[in-house]
């Protein structure tokens, strides 16, 4: 083993310097593309509930009512009704940021970063227990 300015001889976690900000810059770019891709949708999903709602000239509903619950919403989907389609544009804007906690775990998971898996499932199960307990209410 060389001393002193090699890869070698400086490591982080066993592993060489150059790896793990490689390893971290994936990380980052993979994170921010969920993100990206998660506003996009919800965007383009919001966008196509408006498009509805100014085509047809109503949410949809009867005054006052709305779906509330998932299926609610996806049933108002089917049928193309305007605020459902924008209900669902808002949960899948929600639900982005739980996405990317998901894929810490795996690229955590991945990278063998035992410390950072177990945080980040911890998270995720507490983002989705409590989705769940906010479902079922």
């Amino acid at each position: 083993m060389r001393a002193g300015g090699s890869e070698a001889a400086s490591r982080a976690g066993g592993r060489p310097v150059a790896r793990v900000e490689r390893a971290l810059w994936d990380m980052e770019t993979v994170i921010s593309r969920i993100l990206q891709l998660g506003v996009l949708v919800s965007a383009a999903v919001i966008a196509a509930g408006v498009a509805v709602w100014a085509i047809t000239d109503t949410g949809g509903y009867p005054d006052g009512r709305f779906p509330t619950t998932p299926a609610g919403v996806l049933a108002g989907v089917a049928h193309l009704r305007a605020l459902a389609i924008i209900q669902l544009g808002l949960v899948l804007l929600v639900l982005t940021p739980v996405f990317r906690v998901g894929a810490s775990v795996l690229v955590f998971a991945r990278e063998r970063d035992r410390t950072f898996t177990v945080i980040t499932s911890v998270v995720f199960a507490l983002l989705l227990m409590s989705l769940l307990l906010g479902v079922m209410e």
